[in-house]
């Protein structure tokens, strides 16, 4: 994911630092073609290290590295660009892990007090690709896909990856250009439109050096 962060809202902070801790700590890191993998390693050596780089530069900021993934070993594969998985609690948004895209296995959480104050986050930052939200009421559920800003919304659906008939992409500077991908918006992206105007009168006719128009 490029920027994962969970909001908290609430005493969720402390059920959901809880319930992540074991399952980061548990991830199957492994080469690509391993079927236990769940996660493979970074494209480079260069992005791996990017990747330290935010975690350290977190800690630095103040936020608590509940789960530390940069010292990973993958047996029969060290010279590979493996991380394990990161967990950090008590985010802000001033932090560079909260605004920067990390594209790496390291899940930042913010505590809010309220449902209000989770969105204005959402909607206050410049990305804006996918989000989700986990609830049980309905209207909580209906007001926040209405009024959040991003391009995909999952409700209770932890990762709002549409199908490929739907389009896929962000809002704000999650998105490049006019058109996202798959979907109608992919089938306009590699097509261009051509419209013909014809007209065939009873009878032949004489020709109209005007705009045809119906009667």
């Amino acid at each position: 994911m490029a920027i994962s962060v969970a909001v908290a809202v609430g005493d969720m902070g402390d059920r959901l630092v809880e319930a992540l801790t074991p399952k980061v700590k548990a991830l199957k890191v492994g080469p690509g073609v391993s079927a236990e993998a769940e996660m493979g390693p970074v494209v480079t050596a260069q992005h791996r290290d990017k990747i330290k780089a935010y975690i350290a530069g977190g800690v630095e900021q103040g936020a608590e590295l509940v789960v530390d993934g940069r010292d990973v070993q993958v047996p029969g594969h060290e010279g590979g660009y493996f991380l394990g998985g990161s967990l950090f609690d008590h985010v802000t948004p001033e932090m560079r892990i909260y605004k920067e895209e990390i594209f790496g296995p390291v899940l930042g959480i913010v505590r809010v007090p309220d449902f209000d104050t989770a969105l204005r986050f959402i909607n206050e930052h410049e990305y804006g690709n996918g989000t989700a939200i986990f609830t049980r009421d309905g209207g909580t559920a209906r007001r926040f896909s209405h009024a959040v800003q991003a391009g995909m919304v999952g409700i209770n659906v932890p990762i709002p990856v549409p199908m490929a008939y739907h389009s896929f992409g962000g809002w704000k500077r999650s998105l490049f250009g006019n058109l996202h991908m798959h979907g109608p918006e992919g089938v306009r992206f590699y097509t261009r439109l051509k419209t013909v105007t014809a007209r065939w009168p009873e009878g032949g006719g004489s020709a109209d050096f005007v705009m045809p128009t119906m009667k």
